[in-house]
């Protein structure tokens, strides 16, 4: 069976299909509310089967299936073609995995050559409040402060990522961090105009809003600041969406210690491929 391209017409299953895990699927789900079935949108949303579709596959600047089982892989594999134009493909492991490798196979080293490949990190959510006391100091990122906190973003990202978002001369991670403050979705600790902890809300779609971007400035780790801090990022969200929710590297165990003693279970596991 093969997949298409959904449209507006489409938007009633697709918005059934991601509902039916909201925390997994939150990423397709804020794409969906961003008009991706739209014309002249950026990305595309792949259905499967055509008839009536039961998966669905984000293709964009990221890769992301909504998925409950691995039928549809060979009609994604199609779907993405032999031009890459993803980033990065992101989803639950046991569907990713195999899709990655089978577009290695298919299309050769546009896909199999990667930049990293993060096979496990545990997605993780809460909808109680937090277990820790959460800090007073952190508060939604104003406009001056945003040199400081886009300073703070570049360190997190080339940490995180591996990469840094600037290079090249490309504006476009700035523009980007410019509307997570406007739009209100980033959060610190500011102390004489200095961002010593961020963390934004990236995702957000229906009863879910996905954290990101988790950062605390290097000479104050260690001292027990992250867990206040992220519960109050937490009481943030939650106070404007049932659940909140994330995804960590295994390997990031200090960062995982710190979100279970805020009070985020595992809900899932999510591989990413970095190209």
């Amino acid at each position: 069976m093969s997949a298409r391209i959904l449209t507006s017409w489409d938007a009633a299953t697709a918005r059934r299909l991601i509902a039916e895990d909201p925390v997994l699927n939150v990423f397709v789900g804020s794409r969906l509310d961003a008009g991706v079935l739209g014309a002249g949108a950026p990305g595309v949303l792949w259905g499967w089967p055509a008839e009536a579709p039961t998966a669905l596959l984000h293709i964009g600047a990221n890769l992301v299936p909504v998925v409950t089982d691995a039928e549809p892989l060979p009609a994604f594999v199609e779907a993405a073609g032999r031009r890459r134009t993803c980033q990065s493909i992101v989803g639950p492991s046991w569907f990713v995995m195999p899709l990655w490798r089978a577009l290695g196979e298919r299309w050769g080293r546009a896909y199999s050559q990667v930049r990293e490949v993060r096979a496990r990190q545990p997605v993780m959510a809460v909808s109680d409040g937090p277990k820790v006391a959460a800090d007073p100091r952190v508060r939604p990122i104003a406009a001056v402060d945003f040199e400081s906190y886009f300073a703070a973003s570049v360190a997190m990202y080339t940490e995180e990522v591996g990469t840094d978002p600037l290079a090249g001369g490309d504006t476009s991670y700035r523009t980007y961090c410019r509307w997570l403050v406007d739009s209100g979705r980033a959060f610190g600790i500011v102390e004489n105009g200095r961002v010593l902890f961020k963390s934004d809300v990236g995702a957000v779609s229906g009863p879910a809003a996905q954290i990101q971007g988790v950062w605390l400035d290097p000479s104050l780790r260690g001292r027990g600041l992250s867990e206040p801090a992220m519960a109050a990022v937490t009481e943030y969200v939650l106070a404007d969406f049932q659940t909140a929710c994330l995804y960590v590297n295994d390997f990031n165990t200090r960062a995982i210690r710190c979100y279970e003693r805020v009070g985020f279970e595992q809900v899932g596991e999510f591989s990413t491929i970095l190209f």
